[in-house]
């Protein structure tokens, strides 16, 4: 059974031995997006082998059809007609697309933990090798141009007392920055790991994150890019046996941000929570590509994407992709992605898509909403003295806050709010909106 459905507002209309265990036969392929737009909304609590789409044209293939390659020839170069790449600003991102190699670079700073180790490791390694393949062509240049690999090390059973924190700083020039970061956490290990991306840059970027047995790892991935920047990413996640993965992406700052996150499952009885925080303003393009894939039986996954748009030509984009296969009984999967659109000018696309392959699951469905202000919640303020202004100011931080919190990281979650507060505040005309009962 698939459901998919589009929505859309447009409101001016070393060692390796981790990995090896990790990708042992039988763990499921990556997939991708949809390959047309189809309904509004959909949920499943129980399916049948097979494949159906509701609403809206029928789909021209599968999402578990997608490539993968290595090989950035494989690929082609996109022409921005290809499902994959159907609303990125191609011209934004063909200087990345283009490939050129560079000695170009981000100027990293670091804090790591007691016990945590970062190295590297050559193109040749085992380790990358048996990485999930890239599902783009930007991705597999990425692979290609980077050389090797950052590496951070988590032995298991540790328990950090404190975030391992990575700030990547841009700083200038025309030449694509090209890189590869693996995290590998060891079984039962407990770590937070902080990816705080700043500065000016053209960067492409790849992450995976290996979880060992029963480990728990959050990931946390800040996009606060300076005016100008462009930034493209594969995040991969894979989960072992009984292991929890949390994703937190917060998307702020650069002139495109386009990342692609795909989570598969080594065992069973593995947990992955993918949490997402966008803020389009004029001109922006953020673009959110998720793929989770089940293959494997007694697997959770939750997703909870919201973004808010302002200014003309402020664009976002969330696709999200959920594959149940025929071995993945006792899965249970939610997605949901909501946008709150606060001007004219801005657009919002959203197309979840569900493809369930076995009626043995605990429970699937997704939602997508996107819109303007609760005006039930802005009345409510208003009846109570609060002017309509700061009403509105205080629904869009409690749209966000619910999801900047599940960082967990004080300090962060107070910059993030902090930085979400001054873009409200540069926000114009909200004291001149009637608001009215709903």
């Amino acid at each position: 059974m698939s459901t998919d459905h589009t929505s859309t507002t447009d409101l001016t209309t070393q060692p390796s031995t981790l990995a090896s265990e990790l990708f042992a036969p039988g763990v499921g392929a990556q997939a991708g997006p949809p390959t047309s737009p189809a309904a509004d909304t959909g949920s499943a609590g129980e399916a049948t082998p097979g494949a159906h789409s509701h609403g809206g044209p029928t789909p021209t293939g599968s999402p578990a059809e997608r490539f993968t390659s290595t090989d950035p020839d494989a690929f082609g170069v996109p022409t921005g007609r290809e499902e994959t790449w159907r609303f990125t600003p191609m011209k934004r991102v063909r200087p990345l697309l283009d490939g050129a190699p560079s000695d170009a670079h981000l100027v990293w700073e670091t804090d790591l933990p007691e016990g945590v180790e970062l190295t590297s490791v050559e193109a040749d390694d085992p380790l990358l090798k048996g990485l999930p393949e890239p599902a783009d062509r930007l991705a597999a240049l990425t692979r290609q141009r980077s050389g090797g690999a950052a590496v951070v090390r988590v032995p298991k059973e540790a328990q950090l007392d404190r975030p391992v924190v990575l700030g990547l700083a841009g700083t200038g020039g025309d030449d694509v920055v090209w890189g590869q970061l693996v995290v590998e956490v060891g079984a039962f290990a407990k770590a937070t790991i902080v990816l705080d991306h700043s500065g000016l840059a053209r960067y492409s970027g790849g992450v995976a994150v290996l979880v060992g047995d029963s480990a728990q790892v959050t990931l946390v991935s800040v996009q606060d890019w300076a005016p100008g920047s462009v930034h493209g990413g594969q995040y991969d996640a894979v989960v072992g046996r009984d292991a929890t993965f949390k994703q937190v992406v917060v998307t702020l700052g650069g002139d495109l941000v386009r990342l692609v996150s795909n989570v598969q499952y080594a065992g069973p009885g593995g947990s992955a929570e993918l949490f997402g925080v966008y803020f389009a303003d004029e001109t922006q393009h953020q673009e959110h590509r998720l793929w989770v894939d089940h293959a494997v039986p007694n697997c959770r996954s939750n997703v909870l994407y919201k973004g808010a748009l302002q200014g003309e030509e402020a664009r976002t984009v969330w696709i999200g992709d959920v594959r149940i296969r025929p071995a993945a009984t006792g899965t249970e999967t939610y997605e949901l992605n909501r946008n709150l659109v606060l001007t004219d000018g801005a657009r919002a696309d959203s197309v979840p898509n569900l493809e369930i392959e076995t009626g043995e699951i605990v429970g699937a469905g997704h939602a997508s909403a996107t819109g303007r202000f609760d005006d039930e919640q802005l009345f409510y303020l208003c009846s109570r003295g609060i002017d309509a202004e700061t009403a509105r100011r205080l629904v869009v931080r409690g749209f966000f806050a619910d999801v900047v919190q599940h960082i967990g990281i004080d300090t962060l979650q107070d910059r993030l709010m902090g930085t979400i507060e001054a873009r409200l505040g540069a926000l114009p005309g909200l004291d001149d909106q009637e608001v009215v009962p709903a």
